[in-house]
């Protein structure tokens, strides 16, 4: 199979000269490398379709589900507290970010911690004005690093040592890895606190530099059993550094004379905002307050089934000139609105009581069809729908949390996989309505599992042509016989092959090598395995390398070269690390 193995490694390096040069979309340059390894026959059709069955491309896919209802109860606060706050710098804002996650990676399967995290820390960047691609490449980078603390930290890790137990009868103790896993993960640190400011990108767009030019006047009244009877406003989070501006307080027919942190809320307040579309949507995600006017007047639509649609009155609007309440909005729309802006800028006095005028921009909470219904309606200019603006089920929050925890036991200690118990949880959150249907539909990101199902297909090829052998023998064969240099360029290979394959297929391909070779030499082989589950697990210059940066790649609006920029001064940081530090810890 000569030029099979040669057209398969050209092909490869095709791709990735495609996904670094080009804006092509990553999904459809892997496909289409896929695609050509079909045609040319070096993949047979059931061989290029195997990650469409692979239990770990499946996982993804439920496992954004269960994230979705995560975020949907609004128990993604629950879970991360400690993104709260105003860090004095990136730095510290990363590192807020990084240590929670390097724990929980190291007992949990990383990859639903990412998919937790990953809209908290949108969330969080929005409102501590860093930008987000600052923050999601450490996300990943940490949840990475975090798995190789423990022997479930990563699949890798509980093949590798199941293979080795088999092999040569000795167990590797839970915790045995952290030995080198915890020194890498304080290197890292250091690393990215030094690289991280002038090789990761700024992706913020200058409207998200600016912030959203419109100041909308928000109302919302505290509502029964809210849990915020008798906490200040300071207790309640309510406050300027929090980036909510209250500008009134009505309570009993009356505005309260002066409003400060320390003024208690009392049930039944109405509390009127001024923000933009971002503190809208905080404000409708925020437990025990309600719109002013569902509160009048109730619309037939579930709130958690609700959105936020934003409308600009047109002229030929029959309402201008008549107030929100008098207009009777809600039965003629079925919306309710929550905050209304004019020329950009407040508008007092409670909002039933405004005017409607030509020009007003509405944001109405509202069912999602609202768009359909009005897209061609000459009652308003604009119709827009924002995105995350569903009111969280907060009744369920803690639910969800125990169905996640749930799932990570099952999964952890019950015998019965990762796949069974996702399955079992998203089950679960749909059931109870954590999440709906439609809802779990559009959270799955069909890029990110179309790039794994290429990748699999991919990495076939390179073990069946045996392009991925060949590679790696050449690599250990530059040792020399050094048991030192052969470790370490046994971890840069497995490294470098983690990049083009996955880390599973890169750790198993080299396994019978390492083994092998310190057989040859009389050497200790358990420094080679360590060495292996390292390099197979440290994967940080590309994102298709490890699942885990392929899933931050949207959020952080990174483009491939990006992953290059940073990824590969830490692969080399890492190697240097372990190549150093595994010797010295398992003698050879």
């Amino acid at each position: 199979m000569e030029w099979q193995m040669w057209f398969t490694m050209a092909s490869v390096v095709s791709m990735f000269i495609l996904l670094a040069k080009t804006k092509i979309g990553p999904e459809w340059v892997c496909l289409g490398t896929l695609v050509l390894l079909l045609t040319v026959g070096i993949l047979t059709p059931v061989q290029a379709v195997i990650g469409m069955a692979n239990k770990g491309m499946l996982t993804v896919a439920i496992l954004f589900i269960v994230a979705a209802a995560i975020k949907e109860t609004g128990a993604i606060k629950l879970i991360t507290p400690f993104l709260s706050g105003r860090p004095k710098s990136t730095a510290a804002a990363q590192l807020r970010m990084m240590l929670p996650t390097t724990v929980l990676s190291a007992f949990l399967n990383n990859t639903p911690v990412v998919a937790i995290f990953i809209p908290a820390i949108s969330a969080w960047a929005k409102r501590i004005k860093i930008p987000v691609s600052k923050l999601m490449i450490p996300l990943s980078y940490a949840a990475i690093l975090g798995g190789t603390c423990t022997v479930i930290g990563t699949s890798t890790n509980l093949v590798i040592s199941g293979i080795f137990e088999k092999e040569t009868g000795i167990k590797i103790a839970f915790f045995e890895i952290a030995k080198v896993g915890v020194p890498s993960v304080i290197v890292m640190y250091g690393a990215i606190f030094l690289l991280a400011r002038w090789l990761l990108p700024d992706r913020s767009s200058a409207i998200e530099q600016m912030g959203d030019p419109k100041e909308y006047t928000i109302e919302m009244e505290v509502s029964p059993s809210s849990g915020l009877e008798g906490k200040t406003l300071g207790q309640a989070g309510f406050t300027s550094e929090n980036d909510f501006n209250i500008i009134e307080i009505i309570r009993d027919g009356r505005i309260l004379p002066t409003i400060d942190r320390e003024t208690e809320i009392k049930e039944g307040d109405r509390l009127i905002f001024v923000g933009d579309t971002d503190l809208v949507s905080e404000l409708q995600k925020a437990k025990g307050l309600t719109p002013v006017l569902e509160r009048m007047f109730e619309i037939g639509t579930p709130r958690p089934d609700r959105c936020l649609v934003e409308v600009v009155v047109s002229p030929s609007n029959r309402l201008i000139g008549r107030s929100i309440v008098g207009g009777h909005f809600r039965q003629l729309y079925d919306s309710v609105i929550v905050a209304v802006s004019r020329a950009g800028s407040q508008i007092k006095g409670t909002i039933g009581n405004i005017v409607l005028q030509s020009g007003d921009t509405l944001l109405l909470e509202t069912h999602p069809s609202f768009y359909v219904r009005h897209r061609n309606s000459r009652d308003f200019y604009l119709i827009s729908q924002l995105e995350e603006s569903s009111s969280p089920r907060h009744n369920k929050a803690i639910f969800s949390v125990m169905v996640l925890i749930g799932m990570v036991l099952l999964a952890s200690f019950g015998g019965i996989g990762m796949f069974k118990s996702s399955i079992i949880a998203a089950t679960i959150l749909l059931i109870t309505r954590c999440i709906t249907p439609p809802q779990a539909l559009r959270s799955i990101d069909t890029q990110v599992l179309l790039v794994i199902i290429a990748a699999f297909g991919i990495g076939k090829a390179m073990e069946i042509t045996g392009a991925a052998g060949f590679i790696a023998a050449q690599a250990v064969g530059l040792g020399h016989g050094n048991p030192w240099l052969i470790l370490a360029a046994l971890y840069l290979t497995t490294s470098i092959l983690t990049e083009m394959v996955t880390n599973n297929a890169a750790a198993l391909i080299l396994f019978p090598i390492a083994m092998a070779t310190a057989n040859q030499m009389g050497v200790n082989v358990t420094p080679y395995i360590f060495a292996i589950m390292m390099g197979a697990s440290a994967s940080f210059a590309t994102p298709i390398g490890y699942q885990c940066n392929m899933m931050v790649f949207g959020p952080g609006g990174y483009r491939f070269s990006d992953y290059l920029k940073i990824g590969i001064p830490m692969n080399l940081i890492m190697w240097i690390t372990a190549s150093i530090l595994i010797p010295i810890i398992w003698p050879f």
